[in-house]
């Protein structure tokens, strides 16, 4: 099946290094950082993993909750957790799910449908290296897919997370390069008088398609 913007997180139930994951429940009433690895004991991936890890205490504080996936066993994950903390100083301190048979990875457009189970080397699982941000709504926010070659910026997630909740809570869009504390953006669907009405300190049209305001607490 394929994943768009919009559409309901698709539900399982999978083994992962903190036990069995039904994700919508596992979801609850929180945000969810779902990311995606080729295959265990892989150098950029390695890195991956233990800077999440020293992030995860931002997406904590965003009410978000963490899950990572790696089409080896978990048995393998427990392994290759020893090997992330030696080299990045950071032990995993999320679940990570196991997904041998690529079911999740078929499940959420990670991988070609028609991939065979079995011994598999990262390279044939090259496509699965995607991350999912997903509401309290269990619907699909935001998806970003990544070559092989090129680690993730995952400042970029944490960002990305910060303007979809501020659009979740104030009805607002974010600029080219927005961080928190800056300026935002009036959506068009906002008339000027409702606008008026909802920011009453005033705010800057620069176009009439385009005003930007202090964001909002």
């Amino acid at each position: 099946m394929v994943i768009r913007i919009g559409d309901e997180a698709p539900d399982f139930t999978a083994d992962s290094t903190e036990g069995t994951i039904n994700f919508h429940q596992w979801i609850g009433d929180q945000w969810a950082i779902l990311f995606s690895h080729p295959k265990d004991f892989t150098p950029v991936c390695t890195t991956e993993l233990g800077y999440m890890a020293r992030l995860k205490p931002e997406f904590d504080k965003r009410n978000t909750k963490v899950v990572g996936l790696s089409v080896d066993p978990v048995s393998d994950h427990h392994r290759w957790a020893g090997d992330i903390e030696e080299t990045q100083g950071c032990a995993v301190n999320y679940p990570m799910i196991g997904d041998e048979n690529l079911t999740v990875a078929k499940l959420y457009d990670m991988i070609h449908p028609n991939a065979s189970t079995g011994p598999r080397t990262a390279v044939d699982n090259a496509t699965v290296r995607s991350v999912f941000i997903i509401g309290p709504d269990k619907k699909v926010k935001a998806m970003l897919i990544y070559p092989m070659s090129a680690g993730r910026n995952f400042d970029e997630v944490l960002r990305l997370l910060d303007s979809l909740q501020l659009n979740a809570k104030h009805t607002v869009a974010t600029p080219v390069n927005w961080r928190p504390g800056d300026d935002v953006i009036i959506p068009t669907s906002v008339s000027d008088e409702d606008a008026k009405k909802k920011y009453p300190d005033g705010f800057k049209t620069l176009k009439p398609y385009l005003r930007v305001v202090a964001q909002p607490k």
